[in-house]
């Protein structure tokens, strides 16, 4: 069974932070096992070297037969300088190797050591040489552990070397004595425990945010398209995943309300023409059929009908292809204001009636400078949707012009009204589908609210883009732009 990440957070970060304790706590115990052992051999050797100058001009014997401790020790004074009965012994010089053997410190466990093998340890040759010396070394009888030796010189009063003074003190097995290793202990497991809380707690903040986010998703999975992640865990990761996702379930939100708004338009779109179609049929089945007069008009409103319905049908099928990425584009170089020229006859006849006058300005200087690569039966389709819109929206005696310019690499066409313009709250969504500012009026005028959706998308589909201008009052200008002939589509 998976783990939840709450658990891995909070496993993984107990192992790191035990990880570290274990590697800080090796090194406090070398740092405070270290600082002991100095402690102790600075103790131990001031009590070597007072002891050494108590014994100055006292005679020693150059062996000794019990051990120089507390116990044993009979010259006055001498014994309040040692601290344990381990003792040490004081012998007199020389040693000569291979003589008589010297009695060693209790804490050796050794009754006794050959003169050689005494010279031979360094804090012996150190003291000879006159310089109190410590040395730490393992005991190879009894437990195998360890001692600190100190070995200090004594001096008669002509300042001649006569003797050592040996102290040893046994060190603890494990290092350092069992109450500070108590207390190591105390402060690992402390400190274990409280890494643990904060791995815990630590987890649990991580994982909150993403737990939350989980469930969100699962929400929006399940069509609660409203559900919004929280933003506020104060992890900048975190937080931009949450605005990510939110930003996300905002855009599924907008689009399942935009597809809810376009199948309630298309539907309408559709349901209108089919009605007075269907209207026709049943009159002309009532016996209008057989008056010559009467069925001409119902005919002719049945025709119209149907042709809005194919040109319906059809503006859908180039959305949906250029959605799809399907559109069929035969890239050329396209001259446009030869284009825009063509485009402005076809549609005189709507301007002459509606008293408006159309106007071409081609400000690229000679036609192959307004050359753009294109498909022509595509921008012919998008500058007719613009110049229609253009004309549906301008006044009587007003003028539809359409300006041609080259600027960077790039060809603009704009197409300006003389109409109301646009408000600025509607700006934004004019080229949406079936979006319009006015729906009453546009419907009656014949528009789909489909035009300026589909001129987008055809100029999108080619490497281009469009973009809408309008003040109140002032009219509106459309502007597209595509890469000039003989560039890279951008």
């Amino acid at each position: 069974m998976p783990a939840s990440l709450r658990l891995r957070l909070t496993l993984s970060h107990l192992a790191v932070l035990l990880t570290g304790m274990l590697l800080a706590g090796l090194l406090a115990w070398v740092s405070v096992e270290r600082l002991y052992l100095s402690s102790q051999s600075a103790n131990l050797l001031a009590q070597a070297r007072l002891i050494a100058a108590a014994l100055q001009d006292v005679p020693l014997p150059l062996q000794a037969s019990d051990p120089y401790s507390q116990a044993a020790n009979v010259q006055p004074g001498i014994h309040t300088r040692l601290l344990t009965e381990n003792g040490g012994v004081a012998f007199s010089l020389p040693l000569m190797p291979g003589g008589s053997a010297v009695l060693a410190p209790v804490a050796e466990q050794a009754a006794l050591v050959s003169p050689q093998e005494l010279l031979a340890r360094g804090e012996i040759q150190q003291a000879l040489q006159g310089q109190a010396a410590t040395a730490v070394r393992r005991v190879e009888v009894g437990n195998g552990g360890r001692a600190l030796y100190a070995a200090a010189p004594v001096y008669d009063s002509a300042g001649a070397l006569t003797g050592i003074v040996y102290l040893a003190e046994p060190l603890p097995v494990g290092g350092l004595p069992a109450a500070v290793l108590l207390q190591l202990g105390g402060a690992v497991l402390a400190a274990g425990l409280l890494a643990g809380l904060a791995g815990f707690f630590l987890a649990r903040r991580l994982a909150r945010p993403l737990e939350d986010l989980s469930r969100t998703a699962a929400a929006v999975g399940a069509g609660d398209l409203g559900q919004r992640a929280p933003t506020g865990s104060r992890v900048t990761e975190l937080d931009g995943l949450g605005r990510a996702f939110n930003a996300m379930a905002a855009d599924l939100e907008r689009s399942k309300q935009a597809r809810d708004a376009f199948l309630a338009d298309v539907t309408h779109e559709l349901r209108t023409p089919l009605t007075v179609i269907q209207g026709t049929i049943e009159t002309l089945e009532d016996g209008a059929l057989d008056d010559k007069k009467g069925r001409g008009p119902l005919l002719a409103g049945m025709q119209r009908e149907a042709a809005r319905l194919i040109r319906l049908v059809n503006d859908l099928l180039v959305l949906t292809r250029a959605d799809a990425g399907a559109l069929l584009l035969d890239l050329q170089p396209v001259e446009l204001a030869e284009l825009a020229r063509q485009r402005c006859g076809r549609l005189a006849g709507l301007a002459t009636r509606r008293r408006i006058k159309l106007r071409v300005d081609d400000e690229t200087g000679r036609p192959p400078r307004g050359s753009a690569r294109g498909d022509a039966d595509r921008l012919a389709q998008a500058l007719d949707n613009l110049l229609e819109n253009a004309i549906r929206h301008s006044p009587e005696g007003a003028v539809v012009s359409v300006t041609i310019r080259r600027e960077e690499g790039r060809v603009y066409v704009s197409v300006a009204d003389g109409g109301a313009g646009i408000p600025p709250e509607h700006l934004p969504f004019v080229f949406e589908r079936f979006y319009r500012v006015e729906s009453s009026r546009d419907r009656r005028s014949g528009g789909s609210g489909l035009g300026l959706a589909i001129a987008r998308s055809l100029v999108l589909a080619q490497g281009g883009a469009i973009q809408a201008r309008s003040e109140p009052g002032r009219g509106t200008e459309m502007t597209f732009w595509l890469p000039a002939a003989g560039l890279p589509s951008d």
